[in-house]
């Protein structure tokens, strides 16, 4: 086992292991570790024969693709260890990461990894050991988004492209066809490109399909070449009609027998040629669909693609930040007769103004996102990416001035990829309630006085809110300073201390003390926490008040400031992870997510608010299976799968000093606890594991950062 961690990772991303076995550096033999900022990183390794020599090189913050190596100092390094394994051992710890972390071996027993794995290094021919190791090594490897793509490209989206038998079968087992009416603009201004577009159109494996051809009368007289061009690849095909933007646009034939989709392609883009038919094939699955929406990337100066936008599921709260989904998407006809307006935009309408009224009009259910990058966006001139810009934000203020829920809108100027076409990101401040409801603040403890000194100091000194109490709950305290701060700490009128006098069970002090709880909101609170923003509690109050919402996570730091907690990503690890975990404090996060509220299926219990009602309909924290490990996570998907969303918040912000109160797992009965518990969920909520809705399938199960599967 190899294990390394520096003093400060923050310049680096990981360290290479070289070997030479008596024939010099082999590059077969060196070993890639991605380095954890804060922890010790570890990974097994297989020498082949005696080692006569190691070299170790540190990989720095830009050198994406490994190319670049830097020395470094020993004093560096605050961990470096070499251990050997037991055979069993190591074959143990392998099939174990496997199903933790591998796309082709998640959540299979380790019996199951290892039958596997042998019957694949029978049918290949090789050593289970060689065969093993290949997939162990596979999951340390990390793409980048924007280095990594083009290799993404190459051995992951290769596999997603359908052949033409198989769209042949499916065009054949079509019971109700899927057609889509879409409506493109050419203008003096995006004339070439407008016409790349038509022939992504024009070039669908898809075959049914309506082009609405809107032609800007100054480039109509103009004789412009790009027209010319474009009338010689329609051919006369009846399925492309040159409309007239000032009237209606004609019937496109649907009958009883067909769907359709409309769908507005801006000029600048153009469709992957299996766009139609991968929306199709959605749709079929899910005939309820009134609304589609996919997966992007953009475009270079010479046609390339790159910076793509691997976006969640259906995420209301997102959507009032920014338009995360974009300009193309697919709406059924019933909806935009709901919407009340001619095309996908209406009149004077953007497609933004209508993805939020469908926040109101549709269900879960009737919105599919495809995770399959099917549109591809040139970047806008920066005239253009203004009045797009200014277009959104007056949409978003009129819908938050109609739904009447946000007091105010700020706009937060955030760096975002340019194939989002989006440069700010919107903080609502929603109401809070008069008179303020009363929090209760669930504090478990045990000795370490000085952590709890902190958390309680900072709660009682630096928050703004009017209401609340804490309640600190003491699981069998011996030291004396720490009996003598409960004294003295209950003279403020705000803070009760109660005893639970029994063995460590986190569900079980905090289901004891909502019994004592004296307010309608309940937040669960470390020891090990403290308070930043004086506004903590009111953004989180002001969120979980919403009758829609459920639980309500904050931002929390470790004490270097890089990100601890940026809301938990099902599946991570194999149970649950933390996002962007490690990011620099200031960092805009994958898509700006980092910095804007938005629906996640859980956060953690470290901070967390929800209104008591919520927390005791579905039957508080599990004490029988969950002691330790995960109860915040099963919380969160109890209140989910009652009907309400979970949301965290980047503007409630805190230290979380981690495990200094509880410490780490790094006994063998702890480990074994750990794993019995990760089993629980894996029974409970397994099918949930595997796709988080906040998250994306072709984004790491393996890291907490974003980068690419």
């Amino acid at each position: 086992m190899f294990e390394f961690q520096l003093a400060d990772a923050r310049g680096a991303r990981h360290v290479q292991l070289r070997v030479d076995c008596g024939a010099g550096f082999d590059p077969a033999l060196s070993v890639t570790l991605p380095l954890r900022r804060g922890k010790v990183a570890k990974r097994i390794c297989y020498f082949p024969a005696r080692v006569h020599a190691l070299e170790l090189e540190v990989a720095g913050p830009n050198d994406e693709e490994s190319s670049e190596l830097y020395p470094f100092a020993e004093s560096e390094v605050s961990h470096c260890y070499l251990a050997w394994l037991a055979p069993h051992f190591a074959r143990d710890r392998l099939c174990q990461r496997l199903a933790n972390m591998h796309r082709n071996f998640r959540a299979q027993s380790k019996g199951s990894v290892r039958t596997a794995l042998k019957r694949e290094a029978i049918a290949k021919g090789r050593s289970w050991r060689s065969v093993a190791l290949a997939h162990y090594g596979e999951t340390f490897h990390k793409r980048c988004p924007e280095a990594g793509y083009s290799e993404w490209l190459a051995q992951v989206e290769v596999d997603q492209v359908p052949g033409s038998k198989e769209i042949s079968a499916f065009l054949a087992s079509m019971d109700k066809a899927t057609e889509f009416v879409i409506r493109l603009r050419f203008s003096l201004q995006n004339a070439e490109y407008a016409l790349q577009a038509a022939c992504s159109v024009l070039a669908q494996s898809y075959p049914y399909w309506h082009l609405a051809v809107e032609i800007c009368p100054i480039l109509e007289q103009a004789g412009h070449p790009a027209l010319e061009d474009f009338y010689t690849a329609i051919k006369n095909d009846p399925r492309v009609v040159v409309v007239d933007a000032k009237l209606p646009l004609p019937k496109f034939g649907e009958s009883e027998t067909s769907y359709q989709f409309f769908s507005e392609l801006p000029g600048s883009g153009r469709l992957h040629i299996h766009a139609l038919y991968t929306a199709a094939q959605s749709i079929s699955e899910s005939p309820d669909a009134k609304l589609l929406y996919t997966d992007t990337d953009g475009l270079n100066r010479v046609g390339g693609r790159e910076a793509p936008l691997f976006k969640p599921g259906w995420n209301p709260d997102l959507l009032l930040a920014y338009n995360y989904i974009g300009q193309c998407c697919f709406f059924r006809q019933d909806l935009l007769e709901r919407l009340g307006g001619g095309f996908p935009a209406g009149q004077g309408a953007s497609v933004y103004a209508n993805l939020m009224r469908c926040r109101d009009l549709l269900s879960e259910s009737e919105i599919v996102h495809v995770p399959r990058v099917l549109y591809h966006q040139k970047r806008l001139a920066e005239a253009d990416l203004e009045i797009l810009c200014t277009e959104e934000r007056e949409s978003l203020k009129r819908y938050v001035r109609e739904i009447g829920g946000g007091k105010s809108t700020v706009f937060l100027d955030v760096h975002q990829p340019y194939s989002l076409q989006c440069s700010a990101v919107a903080r609502h401040h929603w109401p809070l309630p008069e008179p303020a409801p009363m929090v209760s603040l669930l504090v478990p403890t045990r000795d370490g006085v000085d952590i709890l000194r902190q958390c309680v100091d900072s709660i009682l000194e630096k928050t703004l809110y009017p209401n609340f109490e804490i309640l600190v709950l003491d699981n069998q305290s011996r030291c004396s300073e720490t009996l003598a701060y409960f004294e003295s700490v209950q003279s403020d009128s705000r803070v009760r201390v109660h005893r639970w006098n029994h063995p460590f069970n986190y569900s079980a002090i905090n289901n004891y003390g909502v019994t004592l709880a004296r307010g309608s909101m309940l937040g669960l609170i470390n020891n090990d926490i403290e308070v930043i923003t004086p506004g903590w509690l009111c953004e989180m109050v002001s969120q979980a008040c919403r009758e829609d919402i459920g639980c309500v996570g904050a931002k929390l730091y470790y004490g270097n400031d890089t990100v601890q907690h940026g809301g938990v990503i099902l599946g991570i690890g194999g149970t649950a992870g933390h996002s962007h975990k490690y990011a620099l404090r200031e960092a805009p996060g994958y898509m700006g997510r980092l910095q804007a509220v938005q629906n996640l299926s859980a956060v953690t219990g470290a901070c967390l608010l929800l209104r008591k009602s919520v927390f005791e309909e579905v039957g508080g924290l599990n004490e029988k299976d969950l002691a330790v490990a995960y109860n915040d996570v099963d919380l969160c998907l109890k209140v989910r799968e009652a009907g309400y969303r979970n949301l965290w918040t980047p503007h409630a912000e805190l230290y979380h000093h981690e495990s200094l109160s509880r410490g780490a797992d790094d006994t063998l009965a702890k480990r074994r606890r750990a794993q019995r518990e990760a089993d629980y969920m894996r029974r409970r909520w397994g099918a949930q594991l595997d796709s988080d809705p906040a998250y994306n399938p072709n984004l790491t199960l393996i890291y907490e950062d974003f980068s690419l599967a």
